[in-house]
């Protein structure tokens, strides 16, 4: 069955679409603006789910300290756009990108992440093309085994090469523990800002990640700040780890059915390119909100596989269906904009800005 506003999209947009409840965005943002509040941490929201500046200034104007970005280039996308504090959560490496991050100080507050030695040293090339000194954390790992020092005696090292490299400035610490790691990442940050200290030094900025870790938000004591990004719209990922309802799912892929060539199988038009392969670790590739039984199996480019064996209710041909994805910020990045309602109103569409950023 396909709803009145499925419809009238499908008509004026086609399938597959992105489209984002603008009033579940906004409840998102102040929700989540509140918990950081309640905590006494500051909101630093990760960019890279929404890449959009327009709804970068929504998350600053319900009281966001600044943003947090991945790359550089969604970081030139958000400073072009005015905003003016913003973390680079990632190690940044090469002439060319310190060329631009110099560029980019010299007009915005930058803060940039490290985690050794071959970063901190290309770092100082930036602050003297920017002409002022740029701040650092350090990135430390506390469980996630990804990006970050693995031990307190490295952060403490690392803090002491930022502090004594020119134009360069200590901040901190940012961390992303797991889920059921806080206390490890409690000692870990202790043990490193006891160190720091014993040197002269200290960490004005603890940051803390990301939206799967919000029931966790103020129980690292220290931190100053968090980093939640999926939050804005929700998934299926975010819902699976508690921290969100299917009612706070701000973004689905409205897609249309296009073959039931057997009584237990059809095909969406969205596969791998809008929907993406990445089941962030569940059973299939995204929730059908009219037939929550129905499995999206599996991907061709342009075709979802759809495993009607479970499903009570059986869509038809020329159905057009709501999907929330498994991992939304995966899915915006293939986007060129989404259309943005109100209710069962379409308000217009909001171009994904920073999408393809990827340098």
């Amino acid at each position: 069955m396909t709803t009145p506003l499925a419809a009238k999209i499908a008509r004026e947009y086609g399938t597959p679409c992105a489209v984002i409840d603008m009033e579940r965005v906004e409840r998102n943002i102040a929700r989540i603006q509140a918990v950081c509040d309640a905590a006494g941490v500051a909101n630093r929201p990760h960019i890279k789910t929404h890449k959009s500046p327009v709804l970068a200034r929504l998350q600053i104007a319900a009281g966001a300290k600044g943003i947090t970005c991945q790359k550089l280039g969604e970081a030139e996308v958000m400073a072009n756009a005015g905003i003016d504090d913003i973390l680079i959560s990632y190690n940044l490496i090469g002439e060319e990108k310190m060329a631009r991050l110099g560029a980019l100080q010299a007009r915005a507050n930058m803060t940039v992440a490290a985690d050794n030695s071959t970063v901190i040293a290309g770092l100082p090339q930036a602050a003297a093309a920017s002409g002022r000194p740029l701040s650092v954390v350090v990135e430390c790992d506390t469980g996630r085994k990804r990006a970050g020092v693995e031990t307190p005696a490295e952060a403490i090292a690392l803090a002491r090469e930022i502090a004594a490299s020119k134009g360069l400035l200590f901040a901190g610490f940012m961390l992303y523990p797991t889920e059921t790691g806080w206390a490890e990442a409690q000692k870990f940050y202790d043990e490193a800002l006891a160190g720091v200290r014993a040197h002269g030094l200290d960490a004005a900025m603890v940051s803390t990640g990301g939206s799967p870790n919000l029931k966790n938000v103020g129980k690292l004591k220290g931190a100053t700040e968090h980093r939640p990004g999926t939050y804005i719209y929700n998934d299926r990922m975010q819902v699976a780890a508690g921290v969100a309802s299917w009612d706070d799912c701000a973004l689905n892929i409205y897609s249309t059915v296009v073959s039931r060539a057997g009584p237990d199988r059809g095909i969406l038009d969205a596969g791998s390119k809008t929907l993406t392969s990445d089941t962030g670790g569940l059973e299939g590739h995204g929730l059908i909100l009219e037939h929550p039984e129905a499995k999206i199996a599996r991907f061709a480019e342009e075709h979802g596989f759809l495993d009607l064996t479970r499903s009570n209710t059986r869509p038809n041909v020329g159905d057009v269906v709501r999907i929330v994805p498994n991992h939304v910020c995966v899915v915006v990045n293939m986007m060129d904009e989404v259309v943005m309602v109100r209710g069962e109103e379409i308000v217009g569409t909001l171009p994904v800005a920073a999408r393809g950023k990827l340098r």
